[in-house]
């Protein structure tokens, strides 16, 4: 992991400087964190890191299928709301080899998406989210096409049981394939009453993709949003697996256009925003700093 990196106050001022006043945003937000960010901690210090989160000022956690027996009893405790479950994408796709291969975390034998979705719903989380597919499953546009079809009939059996199931992207759903690109065959066969977006402009900036625009392009299908910076300079890239820890920033301490993408977040119909960083030697510190930047430019309802 990288150390957190100290917080610049000048690419602070630059950022504040280009995000609008208070009023120029139509909407503002309760404050989220994907617990992914804190993932080490909550298995060492669960509770103390759920409170911690909670003293920032944070009110909204989304989490990891794994976590949810642990910590969904704790988040009562410590005012925090569950909103969103990510749950193991295997589940869905049945390619677990690919999943391996990849040095993803095991799940334990005999577990179903249909647990997935009761774990959820006896929790009292609102969302159900697939958020990753293996290098191995990144194939040609047919692969997409299909995985439309079983994300969509995923998202009936959610919604049959008041859940919202949303799709996550990365970066490598904008990588050129012969043919077009697989985020747009996905936008084109994935039912958009069924499927909402959860929109990771971190990753959709990686992929040299003006992620304002496309939260805009793309308004009325956003339900939630994951907000971070980036270290400036990063050419662009479709692979997370190459880009360095040290290209997660926190919120206000890179050089990603945050003026315009909060701007359009606002626009959009997205119910939830949560903040991520995916490695940080002080992820508390770093969720501090990124609150602290949202609460100077008022996005925080």
């Amino acid at each position: 992991m990288t150390g957190v990196p100290q917080f610049s106050r000048r690419l602070f001022i630059q950022a504040m400087a280009s995000v609008p006043a208070l009023s120029d945003f139509r909407r503002r937000f309760a404050p989220g964190v994907q617990l992914y960010t804190v993932r080490e901690l909550v298995v060492k210090r669960p509770i103390e890191t759920l409170q911690a989160i909670s003293d920032i000022g944070y009110t909204e956690v989304e989490m990891l299928r794994d976590q949810v027996k642990v910590l969904a009893p704790l988040l009562r405790r410590v005012n925090l709301r569950a909103i969103s479950l990510h749950f193991e994408t295997p589940l869905l796709t049945g390619n677990w080899t690919a999943w391996q291969h990849a040095d993803m975390p095991p799940v334990d034998p005999g577990v179903t998406y249909e647990d997935c979705i009761s774990l959820a719903r006896d929790h009292g989380f609102q969302y159900i989210v697939f958020n990753y597919l293996s290098p191995e499953e990144r194939l040609g546009l047919d692969f997409y096409r299909s995985l439309s079809d079983k994300l969509n009939e995923a998202a009936r059996k959610a919604s049959t049981a008041g859940l919202q199931f949303c799709y996550h992207n990365h970066d490598f759903e904008f990588q050129p394939k012969p043919g077009g690109r697989p985020m747009d065959v996905l936008l084109a066969n994935l039912d958009p009453r069924l499927v909402r977006l959860e929109v990771d402009t971190f990753w959709v900036s990686m992929a040299g993709v003006n992620a304002a625009a496309f939260l805009r392009q793309h308004a009325e299908r956003v339900e939630l949003v994951h907000l971070k910076d980036r270290a400036k300079g990063m050419p662009v890239h479709y692979d997370i697996a190459t880009v360095p820890n040290a290209t997660y920033r926190e919120l206000g301490n890179g050089d990603l256009p945050l003026k315009d993408i909060l701007d359009a977040v606002a626009s959009t119909g997205a119910k939830h925003v949560f903040v991520e960083q995916d490695f940080s030697s002080d992820p508390i510190a770093s969720l501090r700093q990124s609150y602290a930047f949202l609460r100077e430019v008022h996005f925080l309802a």
